[in-house]
């Protein structure tokens, strides 16, 4: 699903010298060797949080245009057999900075693809724990990835806006006050980056995406009613959604998303007029989206019952201003509500229905043969 092209990983770094903005000799000679090696091989990328919603998905494109070898998932989780057999995974605790410094030595690694968070709504349940993950975490990765002269990836969110922001649509410079401890963290991740790269020329590059929809199992995220709606209407007919019906919110497909994600990797330093984009496809409320998935099960039975979610989609965005992103480096999304829902019935129906159906016959057989 993506374009086959050659990358090579353009490292443009500011020397880091107290009072002055020349680099030294050695600096110099270091910077021409590490520019020399890095445009030698396809770079070698670590992905933090690599068994969330993203990482896995993240990889195999990653694995697809620079080989196997050249991509090292890591989590705190233990992987399944397919996760293991796919490629190089690891253990990663990005609380421990000494072991992620090893990390970076042994695998040579040259960019830094940061997912490794708690969501909105599980990070509301344990505020301490997402203070120490979304926070401190970022932390870590962002002054190992000026220590080793890293490319580095956060991504932020929608969520990184607040109800003073304007909703409808969202720019992507103007007021953030967030409400979530999520969102909070984000726009602390953001400004870091910012900083670092102004002030140490760390090539930090960061995307607000919006509600990321897949046929995997939902994780947490107030967006993700748009994920569990196909899972329970393809099992049972029937979904209790926890936001309003007119609830609008920015949108998009995972293969949108992580084609975005792998395009703004590999745009040239000197192209990107900033180094926090919004990027989005689509704005839907829960209503239109029904609508659409009736065609595929006509007598879906939707109720409406919000909870706390709903105060936190009420200081969302509903429309999500990406046009710098699309003027400075390209971006072009694929998939609107209409072909979203088609793809993600056809995934959800494969991936899961169909196997749970074939496990379940599969028990039954093996139970009456007893």
């Amino acid at each position: 699903m993506f374009r086959k092209c050659v990358a090579t990983f353009v490292q443009n770094k500011i020397a880091n010298i107290a009072g002055s903005s020349r680099p030294t000799l050695c600096q110099s000679l270091y910077e021409r060797a590490t520019h020399s090696k890095a445009n030698s091989r396809p770079p070698k990328i670590l992905i933090t949080g690599g068994l969330g919603q993203l990482g896995i998905e993240c990889a195999k494109v990653l694995r697809s245009q620079y080989g196997d070898d050249s991509v090292v998932l890591s989590d705190i989780i233990k992987p399944g057999r397919e996760v293991i057999e796919s490629g190089p995974y690891i253990f990663a605790d990005i609380l421990d900075f000494k072991g992620l410094q090893k990390i970076v030595v042994d695998h040579r690694i040259d960019w830094l693809i940061h997912f490794s968070a708690l969501l909105s709504a599980i990070g509301e349940q344990n505020v301490p724990l997402a203070v120490r993950v979304n926070i401190e975490g970022v932390h870590n990765v962002i002054e190992l990835a000026k220590q080793y002269n890293l490319r580095i990836f956060v991504p932020s969110t929608i969520g990184a806006f607040g109800p003073d922001s304007p909703r409808n649509p969202t720019p992507n410079v103007t007021i953030q006050r967030p409400r979530t401890m999520y969102g909070v963290s984000k726009v602390h991740a953001e400004l870091m980056g910012e900083y670092y790269f102004h002030k140490f020329g760390l090539d930090f590059r960061c995307l607000r995406f919006p509600g990321v929809i897949s046929s995997d199992p939902p994780g947490g995220g107030t967006t993700d009613y748009a994920v569990a709606i196909f899972h329970e209407a393809l099992r049972t007919g029937k979904y209790t959604c926890y936001l309003r019906p007119d609830t609008r919110l920015p949108m998009m497909y995972i293969e949108d998303c992580l084609r975005a994600l792998l395009e703004f990797m590999r745009t040239p330093s000197d192209r990107l007029k900033r180094r926090v984009y919004n990027v989005t496809a689509m704005s839907f409320t829960p209503e239109e989206l029904v609508e659409k998935l009736s065609t595929y099960v006509p007598n879906l039975h939707v109720t409406y019952r919000p909870d706390g979610r709903q105060d936190i989609a009420d200081s969302w965005p509903q429309v999500f201003d990406d046009s710098e992103a699309r003027r400075d480096w390209g971006w072009q999304h694929k998939y609107d509500l209409n072909n979203l829902v088609d793809f993600m019935v056809k995934d959800v129906q494969e991936n899961y229905i169909d196997k749970e159906k074939a496990n379940m016959y599969a028990a039954t057989s093996r139970a009456s043969t007893r």
